[in-house]
């Protein structure tokens, strides 16, 4: 099961968390831009290739101490066919220095559709006899809101192809509150619901540690809901964004580990990407800048957390 391959990464590198990669131009040293337009022109193929350079750094940096990277295909796909080229090179350079991908889409639809955006984020498809992943992410992010027709398309490719999703369940924005905590028939708050959801459709896609391969999205802005949670659901994984620049600190986080320091991989994206601005460091320096801000993090929770 692919969130089996996760925890493995974090059990080896005593590290639950996971780079977010959500690159901005501004974020990426002039340096590497300048050559990148040299090479490409001002263009949106110059721009890709920044992304990706910087990204190789980063991942450079980080392999051997974080188990997992995040890019968030928006910051790609702005970019247009040269960025999600750039988020598919992304992918493919993480996963040959051993790093566990997701890829962040929040992806929602039903039948068809949903087996379209499973096999381009998760599987295969097929050209002329010929078969292809995509993109090839270990897990996606999805949306859960359109129920099981949403969902079960996903489950098929998972099973097959060993591959795991996280369904948003708590989100770290201020406004998820509007309808996360709505209650329904029964009193249970939305975020609930759905978190009793993903652990339903988790047992088609159990895991040797416990978790399935359905995973949650459940936000470091919220601790009391994050341990209500983990104690509520567990055989699901989560996701924790909102740690750092949103606002979550370790304490925040630490609800939503086990007692032996698993269940969870936090992410933190800003704060790595733009360390080298923090520390006030050399522009050439990013990449070192990032691994220390991740050994910080690491450290940081470590020391609020069960030892893994």
């Amino acid at each position: 099961m692919a969130l089996d391959r996760l925890i493995k990464n974090i059990l080896e590198k005593k590290n639950p968390t996971v780079a977010g990669l959500d690159p901005k131009l501004d974020y990426i040293p002039d340096y590497i831009k300048e050559q990148a337009f040299q090479e490409h022109g001002c263009t949106l193929e110059g721009a890709a290739q920044a992304l990706l350079t910087f990204n190789k750094g980063l991942i450079d940096a980080l392999c051997d101490i974080v188990p997992a990277v995040k890019p968030q295909c928006a910051y790609y796909e702005m970019y247009g066919w040269q960025g999600m080229r750039a988020l598919k090179d992304t992918i493919t350079y993480a996963r040959e220095k051993g790093m566990f991908v997701i890829t962040d889409g929040k992806r929602n639809d039903i039948g068809s559709t949903m087996e379209a955006y499973a096999a381009a984020h998760l599987g295969e498809i097929q050209v002329a006899g010929e078969r292809f992943a995509p993109f090839g992410g270990d897990a996606l992010t999805v949306n859960g809101y359109l129920g099981t027709d949403g969902i079960a398309p996903l489950l098929k490719v998972c099973k097959e192809k060993d591959t795991g999703i996280f369904v948003l369940a708590k989100t770290s924005n201020p406004s998820s509150s509007e309808l996360q905590n709505q209650e329904v028939q029964g009193g249970e708050p939305v975020y609930l619901v759905m978190g009793k959801m993903c652990e339903e459709w988790g047992k088609e896609l159990p895991g040797k540690y416990g978790y399935s391969g359905v995973g949650a999205v459940v936000g470091a802005t919220w601790p009391e809901q994050l341990a209500e949670l983990r104690k509520e659901l567990p055989h699901t994984f989560f996701l924790v964004p909102g740690y750092g620049a949103q606002g979550g600190g370790a304490k925040d986080v630490a609800g939503a580990f086990d007692e032996k320091g698993l269940g969870a991989v936090v992410n933190s994206s800003r704060a790595l990407m733009c360390a080298y601005k923090k520390e006030g460091c050399r522009p050439e320096d990013y990449a070192m800048a990032a691994r220390r801000e991740a050994i910080r993090m690491r450290d940081d929770i470590a020391a609020a957390i069960a030892s893994v």
